[in-house]
C-alpha cells in the first residue's frame, strides 16, 4: 500500500468515527438534515453506527476495502440529503453558501474514498 492510500485511510478514519460519535453524543445536530418523514432518532443511531463501525474498519488491514465501500455507499445515499438542504431557504447547516459548497466537496469526498476502494 502506498503513502497516498494510507493517509486517505486515516483521514477518513477519524473523518468517520468522529462524525459517528457526534451522531450517537449530539443527535440533535443532525436532526434538521434528516427529512421528517424518517424517525430521526433511529436514523441518527443507526448512521452513527455505522459511521464508527466503517471508520475503525478503515485501519484494519483485512477489512479496508468493505469499510471503502461502506462509506462510498453512505456518502452516495448523503449526496441528495445535502442537495435537498442546499435547496432549503434555510438550510440546516444555517448558510446558504455552505450548504451549496458541501455538495462538490461531497464529490471530492466520493472519488477519495473511491481511491482508497479500487486501491485495495
Amino acid at each position: 500500500m502506498d503513502n497516498y492510500t494510507f493517509i486517505l485511510r486515516v483521514f477518513f478514519s477519524i473523518l468517520f468515527c468522529f462524525a459517528g460519535i457526534m451522531h450517537l453524543i449530539k443527535p440533535k445536530i443532525f436532526n434538521n438534515f434528516i427529512p421528517n418523514f424518517l424517525p430521526k432518532t433511529a436514523v441518527n443511531y443507526v448512521f452513527g453506527t455505522l459511521e464508527f463501525v466503517f471508520g475503525v474498519a478503515l485501519l484494519i488491514s483485512n477489512l479496508y476495502k468493505n469499510a471503502s465501500l461502506g462509506i462510498l455507499i453512505l456518502l452516495v445515499i448523503f449526496l441528495p440529503i445535502h442537495i435537498w438542504d442546499a435547496t432549503k431557504i434555510r438550510p440546516a447547516i444555517r448558510k446558504k453558501w455552505i450548504a451549496n459548497i458541501r455538495i462538490p466537496i461531497q464529490f471530492l469526498l466520493i472519488y477519495l474514498v473511491y481511491n482508497i476502494y479500487i486501491s485495495s
